[in-house]
């Protein structure tokens, strides 16, 4: 089988690909062959070596994937060969098959497209775990979505309109921006134009956000703490822009709470509360209330560019690699 390979770390331009053996399911462990994998923001940091975890060279990139089991391992009993599934891993899936355990895929709906369901786990997931179980956001509050235009922050535009709270999207571009509209925000922010602090304020008469959700960090962090209401809960999901540096006085002097958000890991951590969420995600699906945008498609072998758009912050809502 193909797969796209880092086997030096830097620069995405650095990857090749290869021909590797096929992967051989272990004791509940299944093999996918790949229709479809999403890109995420910690697919340019990993292969960068930026990530939390760093695995061993040398590997592929890719985490959010959908395709049809191959072969299963000893144990596995909720799948069959011919089953189309999709799910998370934590790197693997820019390749035409990969190795998963049999607990991080579920049965795909039918009327999900491949590419769509590629696009679904981790950007849905995370922002449904954020708003659900971390921040338990409430119908009525308001809720601020930092880089509202990206995958995890479309999502969260999307999943807050859902739960009934108020959300204003922030974005660094109006295009993007005209895109969160068409998703639900009722207000938006240009924060490249418009003081984030000032503005947030002034499009909640003075309280500030009930919740916010910051996918991006660097100077935007602090500037949203600042517009966090009393009581508020702020939440850390991301860092593209940088790690910032907060003054610990912020939480104090508003009562609020900084929340850090890691789904792949809670995922693995609470797979049944996961799967849960999961069907609730598939319900809304279902029922057209979720719609994933698929900014553009690539193959296997121009995944690089794929990763490098994503650097390059010219990606809105999700791309795809179909090998």
């Amino acid at each position: 089988m193909k797969a796209m390979l880092c086997k030096e770390l830097g620069h995405p331009s650095k990857m090749v690909l290869e021909e590797v053996p096929s992967p051989v399911p272990g004791k509940k462990e299944v093999v996918v062959t790949v229709k479809a994998c999403s890109v995420n923001f910690p697919d340019t940091l990993i292969v960068q070596g930026l990530y939390q975890f760093k695995p061993d060279l040398p590997f592929s990139p890719g985490s959010d994937i959908a395709g049809v089991v191959k072969s299963v391992g000893e144990g596995v009993k909720h799948l069959k060969p011919g089953d189309e599934v999709f799910g998370i891993v934590a790197y693997g899936g820019f390749a035409e098959e990969i190795l998963i355990p049999a607990n991080s895929v579920f049965p795909k709906p039918p009327m999900m497209e491949d590419k769509i369901a590629a696009s679904f786990m981790m950007a849905y997931g995370t922002s449904y775990h954020a708003l659900k179980d971390r921040a338990a956001l409430k119908a009525g509050e308001t809720l601020l979505v930092l880089g509202a235009s990206g995958g995890v922050g479309l999502a969260a535009v999307e999943l807050g309109k859902q739960m009934g709270a108020k959300v204003i999207a922030a974005a660094s571009t109006d295009e993007k921006l005209e895109l969160c509209k068409q998703y639900g925000a009722d207000e938006t922010i240009n924060y490249t134009k418009e003081d984030l602090k000032k503005r947030t304020k002034e499009l909640t008469d003075g309280n500030g956000a009930d919740v916010v959700y910051d996918p991006v960090g660097g100077d935007y962090t602090e500037a949203a703490l600042r517009a966090t209401a009393w009581n508020g809960r702020f939440l850390i999901v991301g860092f593209p822009a940088g790690i910032a540096k907060i003054p610990m006085n912020l939480p104090l002097l508003k009562g609020c709470q900084i929340v850090g958000v890691f789904y792949g890991s809670w995922a693995m951590r609470f797979p049944q509360d996961n799967m849960k969420n999961t069907l609730e995600l598939i319900g809304l699906y279902s029922k057209e209330q979720l719609k994933p945008y698929i900014h553009a498609t690539y193959t296997l072998e121009n995944a690089a560019q794929a990763l490098t758009d994503m650097m390059d912050r010219k990606v809105k809502g999700k791309v795809v690699i179909l090998p």
